[in-house]
């Protein structure tokens, strides 16, 4: 998959978010999700968000002769990823110690999720990496 670029707007990461939990979409469909009580402002509004995520690498679409179907080829995963490097790096010259500690200590964390970071952190101790 590609990377995804740092740039992306909050506006264009609700795009994403839709794409991501409906898959590939119509603009109309995404206008829908987006922006329920919308109208024709809202649907060029999605268009030109899509527009500009496709000139970025984030969406692909398959053009047929009816609609245009759009898809992420970014996943969640990776836009994360440069969101805390980012933040890291604005905040934290560049370690991310600071962040994640301070995320996981005010977190409300369950039992599970507490395993699940307890996993990742005795995985990266002994060499391996999860994924």
């Amino acid at each position: 998959m590609p990377r995804p670029r740092r740039d992306l707007t909050e506006a264009e990461l609700e795009v994403l978010k839709a794409l991501w939990r409906m898959g590939p979409s119509s603009i109309r469909e995404l206008t829908e999700k987006v922006y329920p009580s919308g109208g024709a402002s809202s649907y060029a509004t999605v268009q030109k968000l899509l527009e500009r995520l496709e000139s970025k690498g984030c969406v692909r679409c398959r053009r047929t002769e009816r609609v245009n179907v759009y898809a992420s080829i970014v996943d969640r995963t990776a836009v994360i990823e440069h969101r805390l490097r980012d933040t890291a790096n604005a905040l934290c010259d560049g370690s991310l110690t600071p962040l994640l500690t301070h995320l996981v200590g005010k977190a409300d964390l369950s039992p599970q999720e507490l395993d699940e970071l307890r996993a990742i952190v005795e995985g990266r101790s002994k060499g391996k990496l999860r994924t």
